[in-house]
């Protein structure tokens, strides 16, 4: 994922720091993923629900067409910890706005082809992500036992 426009009005530190953030198995994710496998589920990582959509969910769960997204705070402009960029604010405004309009159209594009996608915040408790995932998961297998 090296960006060469992440050093421009960057110092060295900020550089390296920005190229650590990782793109899966982040600790929201890992904490979710640890609760979902300790009540029986199973699940695909770092997974592609629509073949041609070059987009990968953090959970999938393939069978039910569930996608679940843990978005880290500052990459998706949380409301509660999103924070408008001062330096280098000509390349971060415009590459977290369209990091937005991924999201969205990712949304759109899973729910116009049957899929359930749920998106969470990396700051949500894994406990009450996990929760949500597990309900609609079971939701889902039972519509598809009784159908």
């Amino acid at each position: 994922m090296a960006d060469d426009n992440i050093g421009q009005g960057a110092n060295s530190g900020r550089r390296r720091n920005m190229q650590a953030n990782k793109s899966r198995d982040t600790k929201p994710e890992l904490a979710v993923r640890r609760l979902l496998y300790a009540h029986g589920f199973r699940y695909r990582v770092n997974y592609a629900p629509l073949k041609g959509l070059r987009r990968t969910a953090d959970i999938v769960f393939p069978g039910q067409h569930v996608a679940v997204f843990i978005d880290g705070c500052f990459w998706h402009s949380c409301p509660e910890h999103g924070h408008a960029v001062m330096t280098n604010a000509d390349y971060w405004g415009p590459k977290l706005s369209r990091n937005r309009e991924r999201d969205q159209d990712t949304t759109a594009e899973l729910e116009v082809n049957g899929w359930f996608p749920l998106r969470f915040w990396a700051h949500d408790k894994p406990e009450y992500v996990a929760e949500q995932i597990e309900q609609l998961v079971r939701a889902k297998r039972n519509n598809h036992h009784e159908g």
